[in-house]
């Protein structure tokens, strides 16, 4: 069976940009060692990615904090992120769920057995619409989000995620007791 990280959204406007927070800062470290114990060719990247018009769109209206605009330094991958991703492929995505990474592990399901691992930012956003997004498009392929290499916006919106990600049949590992 081949296994795939998905990293979502490890992006500097995430980490310590215009939406950081010290607990999306402090799972750096773990999210570059669970990216240490892939196979390189098994671990894909998302990025979150707006235009200028961004304050024009549905989400702009509902969260007014330009992020993540294409080619800026808080669109780029964390340092220590992005050093780790050199080769990879990545995804990006104009909204929280990627519909063609979905598309893409759906396609490699033909040929290979797959088992995918979800981390990064946020929990309560992007990282629960890929999960449920990937699980509602391949429903017999096993999922799983490691809790200690997520944060949410907050740390009661990240345990909601994973209770919600639970309930879907989403297996939730590394959660802190």
């Amino acid at each position: 069976m081949r296994k795939i990280l998905i990293v979502v959204d490890m992006q500097n406007d995430f980490v310590d940009g215009a939406l950081g927070t010290p607990e999306a800062q402090q799972i750096v470290p773990a999210v570059a060692k669970k990216i240490r114990s892939y196979p390189k060719e098994n671990v894909v990247y998302t990025l979150d990615t707006h235009s200028e018009e961004y304050m024009n769109t549905q989400e702009g209206k509902n969260l007014p904090v330009m992020h993540c605009i294409r080619g800026t330094q808080g669109w780029n991958l964390n340092p220590v992120i992005a050093e780790l991703s050199e080769g990879s492929e990545r995804f990006e995505k104009p909204t929280f769920g990627s519909v063609l990474l979905g598309e893409t592990l759906k396609s490699v399901t033909e040929r290979d057995d797959l088992e995918l691992e979800l981390v990064g930012l946020c929990t309560d956003i992007c990282v629960v619409s890929n999960a449920l997004l990937l699980k509602a498009m391949m429903p017999e392929v096993p999922i799983s989000v490691d809790a200690s290499c997520c944060a949410g916006v907050t740390p009661e919106s990240h345990a909601h995620a994973l209770a919600t990600m639970k309930a879907c049949q989403i297996h939730v590992t590394g959660e802190q007791n």
